[in-house]
């Protein structure tokens, strides 16, 4: 199936799943869990409140190398936006891509995920570990902090 089979399938509609391909277009299910989407939004809310000129959405898809990931969080340039708008997938990573650790994936899938959207044109990875620590990345190596939102704080806390 290609990627709109599958955001279009019916029978994929309601799934307690975050849906993605790998290489071979074959669908790729992660369940699913409150702490992770909660961690989702509190990351988009502070991307929002702390980076300028640019936007950040939750559940980004990005055409990979490997298959069609989606990206937990992605904050993406008014530039980048303009040059592709709601395409779906995204055929280019936006400048930072956010992914959130959660027990069903390994460090080595966060690895390749984030090989992967690197050689998409991301300028960042960020990887927020279950307790809400923050780890950056650029191509060439972990960073101390965003260089593209410096004040996105190093630990992710829940407001409860």
């Amino acid at each position: 199936m290609n990627w709109q089979e599958v955001c279009s399938h019916p029978a994929l509609k309601d799934l307690p799943f975050k849906l993605e391909t790998d290489r071979w277009g074959h669908i790729v299910m992660t369940p699913a869990s409150n702490r992770h989407s909660w961690l989702q939004s509190e990351i988009q809310g502070l991307m929002r409140t702390l980076g300028c000129d640019g936007y950040a959405v939750i559940e980004c898809s990005i055409a990979t190398s490997g298959g069609v990931k989606v990206a937990d969080v992605a904050w993406a340039s008014r530039d980048f936006l303009h040059r592709h708008g709601t395409a779906n997938p995204y055929p280019e990573a936006p400048e930072i891509v956010v992914e959130v650790l959660s027990e069903s994936n390994s460090r080595a899938e966060m690895d390749e995920k984030k090989q992967l959207y690197f050689a998409r044109g991301a300028s960042e990875f960020w990887l927020c570990q279950g307790g809400g620590d923050m780890l950056f990345f650029e191509p060439s190596g972990v960073i101390e902090h965003s260089r593209l939102i410096p004040g996105f704080p190093a630990r992710v806390e829940l407001p409860f």
